[in-house]
């Protein structure tokens, strides 16, 4: 499947910019939530680019703590909301694949992108090459381990942990990864594995959530620091370029 600027418009369109996805907030609140958690794993990087802008979440928490932040967007129609809503922030529009700056950041973030990608170890090593020496990388994935997959398998509802829901395919994913597949696929590319962390924790699918009090909603991502990632939905790892 190969991406394009109007199928990631077709994309935002049905997703990120419409107001039919029930379970948008769900997501959303976790993203917020995990912001400062995410964001820490920059630690001192001074020049920091997010691979796709999405709703916004990542830019702000990040031009927040005034880091000199930029996003490189393929999408048309997200790079000129990213523009619009935060000032501050440098959009590149550009497809992953051909955008080439250079060694020039510190860190990059890869939040929910290596699911969608043909080539997920291709695009991480292209990535590699946009890093100065020492530079990391700090990538988000959904957890093929969490909790809730695990109940589905004990309930039958699927198959194996890694068999995609119909939710996995609505929203374009084409795989989800465990630590260790995740960590394969990182020193694949050429990077070295730093630093790992989870966080949400998930027992039913978003469906079942979607009349859950805020409150709870919250929670569970607050929790998030209090369990081993393997239990997490969404896992992280931070990986270093390797010399």
């Amino acid at each position: 499947m190969t991406l394009t600027p109007e199928a990631l418009d077709r994309y935002a369109r049905e997703y990120y910019l419409s107001d039919e996805v029930a379970d948008i907030d769900i997501e959303e609140r976790a993203q917020r939530l995990s912001a400062p958690t995410v964001a820490a794993q920059v630690r001192d990087a001074r020049r920091v680019i997010d691979m796709g802008y999405g709703t916004g979440e990542m830019a702000r928490e990040l031009l927040g703590r005034g880091i000199a932040a930029e996003v490189v967007e393929g999408s048309p129609l997200l790079a000129a909301q990213a523009r619009g809503r935060h000032p501050g922030l440098v959009v590149h529009e550009a497809m992953f694949e051909t955008f080439a700056p250079g060694p020039v950041y510190d860190a990059v973030l890869a939040l929910h992108v290596m699911e969608h990608v043909d080539r997920p170890r291709d695009l991480m090593s292209h990535v590699r090459g946009w890093l100065r020496p020492g530079g990391a990388v700090v990538v988000v994935v959904p957890n093929r381990e969490s909790l809730h997959r695990r109940l589905a398998v004990r309930m039958a509802i699927q198959e194996r942990l890694d068999d995609l829901s119909p939710r996995d395919r609505l929203v374009g994913h084409l795989r989800v990864y465990g630590l260790d597949t995740l960590q394969a696929d990182l020193e694949g590319a050429g990077f070295r594995v730093d630093a790992r962390f989870g966080f949400t924790l998930k027992t039913v699918p978003n469906a079942m959530m979607l009349d859950w009090p805020p409150a709870l909603l919250d929670a569970l991502t607050e929790i998030s620091p209090e369990l081993p990632p393997q239990m997490c939905a969404n896992i992280g790892i931070r990986a270093v370029a390797a010399a």
